[in-house]
């Protein structure tokens, strides 16, 4: 595992989480005040959105925004977790371009959303001496055991076509990487949570031993 700390260019705004709905809004408590905020996770966010929890947003001055608010961290179990998606293949980049992931390090270019297939779409496509290296990027934000990352937090059908492309590709001459971004303060590992998605996680041994 990588260790970064991730910092924001505007200070956030303290509240309490109400509740999210219609996946994309969330009602925030900011002392006397109640706002709606955007949810840029559109996922299940298991375990992370109890009422009362200690939110941080960010806000947005745009006078084109509908929202100007948007939902950036939730506080759980004294843990700050992510939750922003936009900003995983961000982040990925960033640790990629700076050499911050040892297996694909002193790469000579990087390039995002390639195509694979007409389906199917990877986070990355990287050279390095003349070895052309797939990463697709999945954001974690569940931990249901002190220190211990899982993902995924539902049943992902678009993840274990993933698994399953990669494999394809690595068979093709490609190698190919899965990089889980976890985006939860305080974590030691990582698992699969097979008892959320069986499937995926027969997919995710099966890409294992293809390599």
């Amino acid at each position: 595992m990588y260790n970064l700390v991730m910092e924001f260019t505007k200070a956030l705004i303290k509240g309490k989480l109400i509740k999210r709905y219609k996946r994309f809004f969330a009602d925030i408590k900011l002392n006397n005040e109640i706002v709606t905020a955007h949810c840029p996770n559109t996922g299940s966010m298991k375990g992370l959105l109890d009422e009362g929890n200690h939110v941080f947003i960010s806000k947005n001055d745009d006078p084109k925004r509908k929202l100007k608010y948007t939902l950036e961290i939730i506080q759980v179990k004294k843990n700050l977790v992510g939750v922003n998606t936009h900003f995983a293949n961000k982040i990925a980049y960033h640790g990629l371009s700076n050499n911050l992931v040892k297996e694909v390090s002193n790469n000579d270019s990087i390039k995002p959303e390639v195509f694979f297939d007409k389906e199917t779409r990877f986070d990355f496509l990287i050279k390095k001496n003349n070895q052309k290296i797939f990463v697709e990027v999945k954001n974690v934000t569940l931990f249901r055991e002190e220190k211990i990352a899982e993902f995924p937090d539902a049943v992902t059908t678009r993840g274990s076509k993933h698994l399953k492309t990669l494999i394809i590709a690595t068979e093709k001459g490609y190698k190919s990487y899965l990089l889980f971004l976890i985006q939860i303060e305080g974590v030691e590992s990582f698992k699969i949570a097979k008892d959320i998605d069986k499937e995926y996680y027969k997919n995710y041994l099966l890409a294992k031993k293809a390599g």
